[in-house]
């Protein structure tokens, strides 16, 4: 999961942080606590915030779903029951019985 992390975090820096830095969604550090809701709110409806410190890019806020798009993650199945029937091998009849 970490390697994930990290990986998806290079791919962020790499492909928004050369645009973000000239955007209004970057963000020094303090100016960015300062203002969390509305980097909050941005995250949701414009995209990634960038926020620096010392000049640095530092993290980046995104929203969740990019984030798992990020990661190849898809959202869970409400139930066991849901993922059985959505399953390819839904269909597919297995032999059980076995010897005694």
């Amino acid at each position: 999961m970490v390697k994930a992390l990290n990986a998806a975090a290079r791919g962020v820096r790499r492909i928004n942080a050369a645009n973000l830095e000239r955007s209004p969604h970057c963000w020094q550090l303090q100016t960015a606590k300062a203002r969390f809701s509305e980097v909050f709110r941005l995250a949701r409806t414009e995209g990634p915030q960038l926020i620096t410190r010392q000049g640095r890019e530092a993290v980046v806020v995104l929203p969740v779903e990019q984030f798992d798009e990020l990661l190849g993650r898809s959202r869970q199945p409400k139930s066991l029951v849901q993922f059985l029937r959505e399953s390819p091998l839904a269909g597919v009849k297995l032999d059980l019985e076995r010897e005694r």
